[in-house]
């Protein structure tokens, strides 16, 4: 299995994998880098009082902003995207009110009923740069002051020439059953650092992902992938499926 997540939480993952009798190979896509500053959101260094509410977009937005903007404050309304990022900002002891009953992106949050009536309300996006406008503009449109604190920058994977073919000759020989996608960037990010040969090779080999957006993208790109589509983007749900899919290729053809 190839793991495309950026470090640490493509670490995590392969573990899981390897848990269940699985071998993780790695090539981050992505690397992550913190934000000295908070690009847009001056505001958003000094006490954050203000703000009738924060969102957390990612579980790297609570990584790289959580402790720096909300300091010891434990009595601030927050929202986290989905599941796991709710789960890091309680990790940290920051209890959580708003996450989407269904779904694990912005469009799953605006629906939530806590979202409904936002007018007048300030509120705080804790993103990476360059992040998707959809929550912010939507928010803004019901009537909320949207101010964002970018707290990390998404910059292409940098693998070494050997990495590269060494995977290339790995997985012409059939040690690549399937690669990971979380996100459409990242699927975008691995087009542009793999050889071409591995390219071509993507085509036959299933693609890992929980997001409906990354079929979506697979397809606008041309990517020929069988996708195995998990229930979310979660590293259990993800490897669930994949357990699924290795357990259903195994079983003998039922036709005469």
């Amino acid at each position: 299995m190839l793991v495309t997540r950026p470090v640490p939480q493509g670490r995590r993952l392969g573990q899981l994998i390897e848990e269940r009798g699985g071998t993780a190979i790695y090539l981050p896509a992505l690397e992550i880098q913190p934000l000295a500053e908070l690009p847009g959101s001056r505001a958003a260094k000094g006490p954050v009082d203000g703000f009738q509410l924060v969102i957390f977009v990612s579980v790297n937005a609570v990584t790289h902003g959580a402790l720096s903007l909300l300091g010891t404050r434990r009595d601030l309304r927050l929202a986290a995207i989905g599941r796991a990022t709710a789960q890091a900002l309680e990790g940290l002891g920051f209890p959580v009110s708003v996450v989407p009953e269904g779904g694990f992106d912005s469009e799953a949050l605006l629906a939530s009923p806590a979202l409904a009536q936002v007018k007048g309300q300030r509120i705080l996006i804790v993103r990476g740069e360059g992040g998707r406008e959809v929550l912010g503009t939507e928010l803004t449109a019901r009537g909320a002051s949207v101010t964002y604190a970018e707290v990390y920058r998404r910059l292409p994977g940098r693998p070494e020439p050997a990495t590269l073919q060494a995977l290339e000759e790995l997985w012409r020989h059939g040690g690549i059953h399937a690669y990971t996608a979380t996100s459409s960037e990242l699927l975008e990010a691995l087009m542009g650092i793999v050889t071409p040969r591995i390219r071509e090779l993507m085509d036959s080999t299933a693609l890992l992902t929980g997001a409906p957006r990354v079929a979506e993208a697979a397809g606008r790109l041309r990517i020929g992938s069988p996708v195995i589509m998990a229930n979310g983007p979660t590293d259990d749900a993800l490897v669930e499926a994949l357990q699924t899919w290795t357990e259903a290729r195994r079983k003998p053809s039922s036709d005469a």
